[in-house]
């Protein structure tokens, strides 16, 4: 049966996929992923695309951006809310001005006290790539159009990145208070690996390319719709329905901004077939990266596969959810009815469609690899492990 929270019905949700990259704190290369390296250190590989080399968007292309400025405006811009009908923090935290606030958190922290160690490790990783929405500000800003170069232009694509990054700030800001107030979690430790991140930043591959750009968002804002829609339904699983209020708020902005995505994405296809499904095929030969590829807490260098065997451990972020969402952008997109494609065209097409085959045949593996692996000791939760 679904459940609904806010609106939003949580029935059959996929899962998250988390996959590959060089650290910059060390010198080996690792997949930041359900679908791990092997033993020796060596990922498997889906195809062969070094992260460090982007195909610049050629001048002409940007016509086909311009053109598509009042279709933003109409399109794109009326999915962002306005500020008075956007939900805050506050909403759903105990309120510090009553004077029944100390029994508001003393509630909330009994709620808390019997749910699993491995869920507030989840938590506290969705929490902390929240947080790092400087990155993600910095990301968007550095996109050919989506950039905002005097920090308050009103083109729709700048209009769109400020009020995009503004609904996302919420959601890190909700997730950190609950999680300090719960008192379940080393805050300290978090912050300091949100400290780590946001300074050791994050290459997905993109550069300057809007194409890569959109694509990427499309695929990360389903995977982040994902994780949070399972972290609700654990909630509700745990009984702290305040909390899978919590996640399942955040899950539906993220499912309306993965709308945004695609549509931009959609109409890409629509006015340039070509080159957008080769930076899809592209982008997908690089693997898309979580934005937290390189977490870390100032002890455990390999933190982010860590996190992502305890979520694929506990069905909140898998391999099969990596390939789910493909498939769903496979089919949104229609690219197997694509027609009047060059030789090159034709060749990212094929890959494109038939890389879910080869992603299946992973997944049992990489499960299998998430719930063998060896408890693994925690900062976060003052050094437990999980």
């Amino acid at each position: 049966m679904a459940v609904k929270l806010n609106n939003f019905a949580f029935e059959s949700l996929p899962s998250v996929a988390l996959l590959p990259m060089r650290a910059q704190r060390y010198p080996k290369f690792f997949m930041t992923s359900t679908l791990h390296s092997n033993s020796k250190g060596k990922s498997m590989s889906l195809g062969h695309a070094n992260v460090n080399v982007v195909h610049p968007m050629l001048p002409e292309k940007d016509e086909i951006f311009k053109s598509m400025e009042e279709w933003v405006r109409t399109d794109i811009l009326t999915l962002l809310k306005s500020v008075e009908k956007s939900w805050q923090p506050q909403d759903f935290l105990p309120n510090p001005t009553s004077d029944g606030f100390v029994e508001q958190v003393n509630e909330l922290r009994e709620r808390t006290k019997d749910i699993p160690d491995d869920y507030f490790i989840v938590l506290v990783g969705n929490m902390i790539t929240e947080e790092a929405l400087p990155t993600y500000q910095a990301l968007i800003n550095g996109t050919e159009f989506f950039h905002d170069e005097a920090g308050s232009d009103n083109t729709p694509w700048a209009t769109w990145a400020r009020g995009w990054s503004a609904e996302e700030n919420r959601h890190g800001d909700l997730l950190n208070k609950y999680l300090y107030l719960s008192g379940r979690v080393d805050m300290k430790q978090i912050e300091k690996t949100t400290h780590y991140l946001i300074g050791s930043g994050m290459d997905v591959g993109i550069r300057k390319n809007p194409y890569f750009f959109s694509i990427y968002t499309s695929f990360q804002e389903r995977a982040t719709f994902i994780s949070h829609g399972n972290t609700a339904k654990l909630a509700m699983k745990h009984r702290e329905e305040k909390l899978a209020q919590i996640c399942g708020t955040i899950a539906a902005d993220e499912k309306r901004h993965e709308t945004a995505y695609k549509k931009i994405v959609g109409k890409l296809f629509e006015l340039d077939p070509n080159e957008t499904v080769i930076a899809f095929a592209d982008m997908m030969r690089r693997k898309i990266l979580m934005p937290a590829h390189l977490m870390y807490d100032g002890y455990d260098e390999n933190l982010f596969d860590h996190f992502a065997n305890v979520a694929s451990r506990i069905g909140v972020y898998t391999a099969k959810d990596y390939r789910e969402i493909l498939e769903h952008l496979v089919a949104k997109w229609k690219v197997e009815k694509l027609t009047g494609l060059s030789g090159e065209g034709r060749e990212a097409q094929d890959y494109v469609c038939g890389l879910a085959e080869t992603l299946r045949r992973l997944e049992e593996r990489a499960l299998a690899r998430a719930k063998k692996a060896s408890p693994i000791s925690f900062s976060w939760i003052s050094g437990r492990k999980v």
